[in-house]
C-alpha cells in the first residue's frame, strides 16, 4: 500500500489516481503561488531604517569611575590597618627589648653590689683571711696583758 492509496481511501475516491494527480498539482500550484506573493509582499513592504544601538559612554564613565573610588577607599583603609598593625609590632618588640634591657642591668647591678660588698669587706680586714687565727690569740694577749 503506497501513499496515493492511503490519500485515496481518506478522502473516499479509492481507485481513481488519475484523478487525484491534477488536484494534487493545482493544489502544489496554488500553494507556491501564495508564498510567492506573500513574499513578494514583505520585500516590498516600506520599511524603517533602524538605527544603530549607540553606547552611553557617560554612563559607563560614571560607574568605572565609581568602582575605582569604592577600590581607593578600600584599599587605603587595608593599608592603614596594616601600618597600624606594624606600628603596634615594632613598638612592642621595643618595649620588650627595653624590658630585657632592664632586666639585664638589674642583673649586673646586683652582681656589681655583691662584687663591691666582698671587695669591701676583704679591703675593710685589719688583717688577711690566713693570718685570722693569729690575729685572735693577739686580740686575746692585748687585752690579758693590759
Amino acid at each position: 500500500m503506497n501513499y496515493e492509496d492511503q490519500n485515496a481511501k481518506l478522502t473516499g475516491q479509492a481507485e481513481d489516481p488519475e484523478r487525484l494527480q491534477p488536484e494534487l498539482r493545482k493544489a502544489l500550484d496554488d500553494f507556491k503561488l501564495s508564498v510567492d506573493a506573500w513574499s513578494e509582499a514583505m520585500i516590498s513592504r516600506p520599511r524603517e531604517a533602524q538605527a544603530l544601538a549607540r553606547r552611553n559612554w557617560s554612563a559607563i564613565t560614571k560607574w568605572a569611575m565609581g568602582c575605582l573610588v569604592f577600590a581607593g577607599t578600600v584599599s587605603s583603609g587595608v593599608y592603614q590597618n596594616h601600618k597600624q598593625v606594624e606600628a603596634a609590632r615594632v613598638e612592642a618588640t621595643r618595649i620588650a627589648e627595653q624590658q630585657r634591657a632592664m632586666e639585664a642591668a638589674k642583673v649586673a647591678n646586683v652582681n656589681e653590689e655583691d662584687l663591691m660588698a666582698d671587695v669591701d669587706s676583704d679591703v675593710a680586714r685589719q688583717v688577711p683571711s690566713a693570718l685570722e687565727p693569729m690575729a685572735t690569740m693577739m686580740n686575746d694577749d692585748q687585752t690579758k696583758g693590759n
